[in-house]
């Protein structure tokens, strides 16, 4: 995980804010890119949009914060509008494929039970559970959801998304500990983040595992 951290810090190091709302893009959009790894990257994005950043690199790396995070909002709802088309478009056939290092037949599935326990708030929740997030908007699509409903989720879940974990890792950069830790510090924050979501799934599974016990 860190080290793919580091690979794509240094690509935002690097590109600025056209790689950043890239990788964004293709994360939610893309159905290759649920490796990606979102949180973490907005967390670090916000932090390179602080003065933090400046003080620890000596130059900024990003824009200022309200640039990255209509850029980096706009991408995000970009990608699930795009991942919404290609279900809409090729329907359930478009997960007809063989497991492969691109493509994990269970991650749809997680996704489908997902979006079947939460309905439309799916769209929503689904943008803080990694890999679900990059699948949720084509299997929406695949199941015909409504496009104007889709749409209003997608926005009001990007928009929360992208403002969440940026905004964290702006103002928590300026902390030293955090600041000398930045890495470390993203991937705890993804972590308790998805804390909420992690039991709510467990719950629903022992709920359907008990359901389908036989009676004695």
């Amino acid at each position: 995980m860190l080290a793919l951290l580091d690979f794509a810090n240094e690509w935002v190091k690097t590109g600025g804010i056209v790689v950043l709302a890239a990788i964004i893009f293709a994360e939610t959009g893309l159905l290759i890119g649920f490796f990606l790894p979102g949180d973490s990257l907005l967390f670090f994005a916000g932090f390179l949009a602080s003065a933090a950043a400046v003080e620890q690199f000596g130059e900024p790396y990003l824009p200022g914060l309200w640039i990255v995070l209509l850029v980096v909002s706009i991408a995000a709802v970009v990608g699930d509008q795009v991942g919404y088309a290609i279900g809409n478009r090729f329907g359930p056939r478009v997960f007809d494929r063989p497991k492969s290092r691109l493509f994990d037949p269970a991650n749809v599935r997680r996704s489908e039970a997902f979006f079947e326990r939460h309905g439309s708030k799916t769209i929503v929740l689904a943008r803080f559970v990694p890999i679900v997030r990059t699948f949720v908007p084509t299997v929406a699509g695949a199941s015909n959801m409504h496009y104007r409903t889709f749409f209003t989720y997608n926005v009001l879940g990007g928009l929360l998304w992208v403002c969440t974990f940026v905004t964290l890792g702006y103002f928590l950069g300026e902390v030293p500990i955090v600041k000398d830790n930045i890495e470390i510090a993203a991937i705890i924050i993804v972590l308790v983040s998805v804390i909420p979501v992690g039991i709510e799934f467990l719950k629903h599974r022992r709920a359907r595992a008990s359901k389908e016990l036989p009676l004695p």
